[in-house]
């Protein structure tokens, strides 16, 4: 079956994915904001509720809008609209390459940026080496716990920003900081202070967060 056509309005669509149906929101900047910038952005854990309507993603994609991207959101299989089941980040890096395929034909000129929150950021990192996007960007990436593997992760030679809470009560905070100093090639990294895994009451600053660090990468500067 032929994809459907990237949108010229903002709004909702289905890919044929892996496993299915494949639910995509996608937003366009305003007209004359617009650049040659499309942003992927991957939602949280959707055994506990994660959706690519969670205000982190949304607010994520807002910031990045804001500042002339388009951005594409989309739930993993069995969320939303889309079929499957969950498949433990394996089948979800598979959805991810199919709208990351999707928007490359449809946007060929166009830089592509990865984005995640939380398992989104695992999805999104996992899959960055054989997708080799423009740039990164990860928020609250759990590197503690809950069996993601980041170890064998290999980061593309790409701008990259890391956002990470200090008082987050799902990821350990620390743990982020001491992968990193770990990292040979380390990310702009932005520590928010008395900021909680979801940002409750700190999104306004994680938009402004966001936006100061990107915006001197290509195609913004």
């Amino acid at each position: 079956m032929p994809q459907p056509p990237f949108p010229l309005d903002s709004g909702t669509l289905l890919l044929d994915g892996p496993a299915g149906p494949l639910e995509v929101a996608v937003d366009l900047p305003e007209p004359d904001q617009a650049r040659p910038l499309v942003a992927v952005v991957c939602h949280p854990l959707p055994t506990e509720g994660g959706t690519m309507h969670n205000k982190v993603v949304t607010m994520l994609a807002r910031a990045l809008r804001e500042l002339g991207a388009t951005t594409v959101r989309f739930n993993f299989r069995g969320t939303g609209q889309s079929a499957g089941g969950f498949d433990h980040g394996s089948g979800e890096q598979d959805d991810l390459r199919c709208v990351v395929d999707w928007v490359r034909a449809a946007r060929a000129g166009d830089a592509l940026w990865l984005a995640g929150f939380s398992f989104g950021s695992y999805v999104s990192l996992s899959a960055a080496a054989g997708l080799q996007p423009d740039a990164l960007i990860s928020v609250a990436p759990p590197v503690s716990g809950r069996g993601w593997d980041f170890s064998r992760i290999v980061i593309p030679e790409v701008p990259w920003l890391v956002i990470q809470g200090d008082a987050d009560e799902i990821v350990d905070a620390q743990a982020v900081y001491d992968w990193i100093d770990a990292l040979p090639r380390k990310p702009q990294l932005v520590r928010m202070v008395d900021t909680s895994h979801f940002f409750h009451r700190k999104l306004i600053d994680l938009r402004g967060a966001i936006q100061h660090e990107v915006k001197a990468w290509p195609p913004l500067a």
